[in-house]
């Protein structure tokens, strides 16, 4: 990649770091159809690579991997993962190799905007087609790893995989790719350009290197290389002298001592610590109550709190998942016998280490997986929100109290997790694995005395439909009502024509509600189908939403009512 995409990238350097590797005996070479150079359109360096290798008579036995479903825009990566988007990307990657054939095709990274199978269906069309020798998946976790593997021969996958970087060893990737034999490419196996200077200041790779003849970086490649008979790694040198060192690595022999010594600095778990029957060996026990934001997690938590417990929790102490390992370390150390942690854990990786601190201390770890759909956690941030200021903050608030409390988020921020969620397994290292499928209580939010009444919610576009008199007649002209509405940049007074015709058929109150955000990705919680405006109206008036009508006009609006348990009455 960065022989095209650095500030100081020429073409003829490029050349003379691909001869040396052709040279060197290398003949394995990563590209992307997005690599291209500043504002220079995709596929250049997939042309860099094709020009360099005939240029130096490597052509005929090269083997050309490279990547599509993603562009760059503005300096940020955007995923593109519509079936026919990673066609059209396979097709120019063709054009660009000018004959040279693709030994395997990789889509760059999942795309959270399209169902993940729809985009791995497109590389089997590739392979059925035999547009491509092999195809595979870069940037994926275990569980769409798993998933894809359903739907094609996945021949390989392509994660960032270093002595600094152990989340696809703890996420599972590794095993269940040597098992299968499935190749795992390592990209940035020298921990990325900002991080790759400091392995040189690492006194455990500093005095392996000194004993071997070698260099930091041949060790910490070698290190990588150690980890599974199917790991590559592809170092992403520049120059020919680095190019040719990262070859040398490859005949690096480690002892057991040195591989001992590197796991111990940098942190990588230790074989056997997600045996279950290893960490089950004490009386200690931890629970890890897990889920995504907005799951439930704490009222389960406090019925062990009640029973004794001892409660280590991100939102109570702040810092990282990984931190809070400490935190648990530090309280077996103790004494403490049981401990209870619910945050998110989403991912295989962050649960590893609770599950290794546990087995240091003997104890077993069991997992309580509250599963909610996503509308019904959108609904308790919501009422958190609205719980903890009253109102909804607006978004800049929000994301400036986000950055202190890590309750406090985006419906982006909390769709990523769901995207990033990989339900927990007994094959991790847990004793016992529960899963507890989410239920509202009714009411429970609403912070008033008396007994919650029904009310009328009314899309203002319903008021649009003919016969929208007789609709709102249909439900309980008595009741409270509310208009609501998104219209991005507006203000509430946009609304006031729709109120006074709402008023003129019904006898409840009428009140308005308007979301004013702008549209893409929701940068607030009162765009419908978001229940911000219906909860927020709820929790002013005493309104149960569930004993409610919502008369809409769209499918977001029947989604709303769904998730709000209200009868729903199309206009």
């Amino acid at each position: 990649m960065r022989l095209s995409t650095d500030a100081d990238a020429d073409d003829d350097a490029a050349f003379y770091a691909i001869a040396a590797a052709a040279d060197a005996g290398i003949a394995i070479f990563d590209t992307a159809h997005a690599y291209g150079a500043g504002d220079a359109p995709s596929g250049r360096n997939e042309q860099l690579v094709a020009q360099a290798l005939r240029r130096c008579g490597a052509d005929g036995h090269a083997r050309i991997i490279t990547k599509g479903g993603m562009t760059r825009a503005g300096g940020r990566w955007i995923p593109d993962g519509r079936a026919r988007a990673i066609l059209a990307d396979c097709e120019a990657s063709l054009e660009a190799l000018g004959g040279l054939g693709i030994d395997l095709y990789l889509i760059h990274a999942p795309d959270p905007r399209i169902p993940w199978r729809t985009s791995v269906r497109a590389l089997a069309t590739l392979r059925r087609d035999g547009v491509v020798g092999r195809v595979g998946l870069a940037n994926v976790n275990r569980r769409q790893l798993e998933e894809a593997c359903e739907l094609v021969d996945v021949a390989a996958i392509q994660v960032a995989l270093s002595v600094l970087d152990d989340s696809a060893v703890r996420g599972g990737l590794v095993d269940f790719c040597t098992e299968r034999g499935i190749a795992v490419i390592a990209h940035s196996p020298l921990g990325g350009v900002r991080r790759a200077p400091s392995l040189t200041r690492r006194p455990e790779l500093v005095d392996i290197a000194r004993a071997r003849g070698a260099t930091p970086e041949e060790v910490a490649l070698a290190w990588v290389l150690d980890l599974s008979p199917v790991v590559v790694a592809i170092p992403g040198a520049r120059r020919p002298a680095t190019v040719r060192s990262a070859a040398r690595s490859a005949m690096l022999h480690l002892e057991a001592s040195d591989r001992t010594r590197i796991v111990s600095a940098f942190g990588w778990p230790l074989p056997g610590t997600t045996d279950a029957s290893a960490t089950a060996a004490g009386d200690a026990e931890v629970v890890v109550v897990m889920g995504i934001p907005g799951a439930g997690k704490s009222r389960h938590t406090e019925d062990y709190v009640a029973r004794g417990y001892v409660r280590i929790n991100r939102d109570d102490r702040g810092g990282s998942l990984r931190e809070l390992s400490d935190a648990l370390d530090e309280a077996l150390s103790s004494g403490v016998r049981r401990v209870v942690l619910d945050n998110t854990y989403l991912t295989r990786a962050t649960r590893s280490h609770v599950i290794e601190t546990a087995s240091r201390h003997g104890a077993s770890v069991r997992c309580i997986w509250i599963d909610i759909p996503l509308a019904q956690a959108q609904v308790n941030l919501v009422e958190r929100l609205l719980g903890r200021f009253g109102e909804l903050p607006e978004p800049e608030e929000m994301r400036r109290i986000g950055r202190r409390e890590p309750g406090i988020m985006l419906p982006t921020s909390q769709m990523r997790t769901v995207r990033e969620l990989e339900p927990p397994t007994i094959d991790e290292g847990f004793v016992a694995v529960q899963r507890i499928q989410f239920e509202r209580t009714p009411t429970a939010s609403l912070s008033i005395a008396i007994e919650p009444q029904e009310a009328v919610l009314v899309a203002a576009a319903a008021l649009n439909v003919q016969g929208w008199e007789h609709t709102v007649a249909l439900a309980a002209p008595e009741a409270p009502h509310l208009l609501f509405e998104w219209r991005a940049g507006e203000t509430a007074a946009v609304l006031d024509a729709g109120v006074d015709r709402l008023s003129g058929h019904v006898r409840g109150s009428v009140a308005a509600a308007l979301c004013p955000h702008p549209g893409g990705p929701p940068v607030c919680w009162c765009r419908p189908p978001l229940p911000g405006l219906i909860l927020a109206f709820a929790r002013t008036h005493g309104i149960d939403p569930s004993r409610s009508t919502l008369i809409g006009a769209s499918p977001a609006h029947r989604t709303l009512a769904t998730t709000l348990g209200a009868r729903y009455i199309q206009s």
